[in-house]
């Protein structure tokens, strides 16, 4: 799963993205300058370490996040769109996490001037719609030069095309992001191949003040009902921060002593997973445990291709024991005893938490 941190400049985007990936990216006044920073955060999964007890593996490899925190404002970029580089990173990302600021800091002065989420959640979608505008106008461009050359063959999937785009950078033009057109399946199917920013999934982070942490639910209620579109947490990225540099340990201790929930990066990937509608299987294979990431409702052959495409392709069937079942057995051994350690085919669909391993020929 790859995310791209968005924001206005001073929100506390790296701040944030030092304490999802236990970085120690320079927290920095916005340059134009400033490269995005990337890195990759393990998914804390419990299920894994006992399923370590249960195969006791060399090696243990969990699932991955990888962020990208892209720096300062998208509107520094101009009204034709996003920076090509910049653009890449958020095009290619699989969601957006918007870090929106709610702490007051007179050494950071806001750029607008004074601090208001709702305001700059509307900025940020704005500046989104922008860039996907800019990409349909050169589209729309060129379709109406190739209709007019189309054979007959061609003329039905470009005009298709066509009004897709029409309707789409209409509700585009009334302030009406992607994500909430309600377009059907096959639509967003037919704009997948776009990477369109406004269609692309959005988690808030409300960054609070340390001295908030006590109104934190109270936060993220408010901001949630006023904008029920998006998943939001608030949390400080600033405690956050200084937390992930501690060892486990350490940081649980201090979380317990100042009363905080679940870490960071917990909460982040709980509600990106949700909001992905994303799930994990398990596979042991040469004494590898390992997490794999899909969507929900992918078949086993699917799911098979994403260890290697050679699997997917010579596909003969998968042996799936459900982790509740093997933590209740103790052992694939006795869970093949009692039968819960099952034979499926490729109409099969991957649930949360299996255990599988793919048989395949090629």
């Amino acid at each position: 799963m790859k995310v791209a941190i968005v924001g206005t400049p001073g929100s506390g985007k790296t701040t944030l993205f030092n304490a999802l990936t236990r970085g120690r990216a320079e927290v920095a006044a916005y340059s134009p300058a400033l490269a995005p920073h990337t890195g990759v955060a393990k998914v804390p999964d419990p299920r894994l370490s006992a399923l370590e007890e249960i195969f006791q593996p060399r090696k243990t490899v969990p699932a991955e996040v990888s962020y990208t925190d892209i720096a300062g404002s998208l509107k520094a970029f101009g009204r034709e769109g996003v920076a090509g580089e910049i653009l890449n990173y958020l095009t290619t990302a699989d969601a957006l996490l918007q870090v929106v600021r709610t702490f007051e800091d007179d050494q950071v002065p806001h750029p607008e001037g004074s601090i208001d989420p709702s305001r700059d959640m509307a900025s940020l979608d704005l500046e989104l719609a922008v860039s996907d505008l800019a990409i349909m106008e050169r589209r729309l461009d060129r379709l109406e030069t190739s209709l007019k050359a189309a054979r007959a063959s061609e003329r039905e999937s470009h005009l298709k095309e066509q009004l897709l785009l029409q309707k789409v950078k209409a509700e585009l033009e009334k302030d009406i992001p992607i994500r909430l057109q309600g377009l059907a399946e096959e639509e967003l199917r037919l704009l997948s191949n776009y990477q369109f920013l406004s269609a692309k999934p959005m988690l808030v982070v409300l960054n609070i003040g340390e001295e908030q942490t006590p109104e934190a639910a109270r936060l993220e209620g408010e901001i949630s009902s006023l904008h029920p579109q998006f998943a939001v947490v608030a949390l400080c990225g600033k405690l956050e921060m200084e937390l992930a540099q501690l060892s486990e340990d350490e940081s649980a201790e201090f979380r317990a002593s100042l009363g905080l929930g679940k870490p960071a990066l917990q909460r982040v990937i709980d509600l990106s997973y949700s909001l992905l509608g994303l799930v994990s299987f398990f596979t042991t294979v040469s004494a590898e445990l390992k997490a794999w990431t899909i969507p929900r409702g992918t078949p086993a052959p699917k799911a098979a291709g994403k260890i290697h495409s050679d699997i997917e392709r010579g596909f003969i069937r998968a042996e799936v024991v459900s982790y509740g079942d093997l933590q209740s057995c103790g052992s694939l051994a006795e869970a093949r005893k009692r039968g819960l350690l099952r034979t499926e085919g490729k109409h099969y669909i991957i649930q949360d938490g299996d255990i599988v391993t793919f048989l395949f020929n090629v």
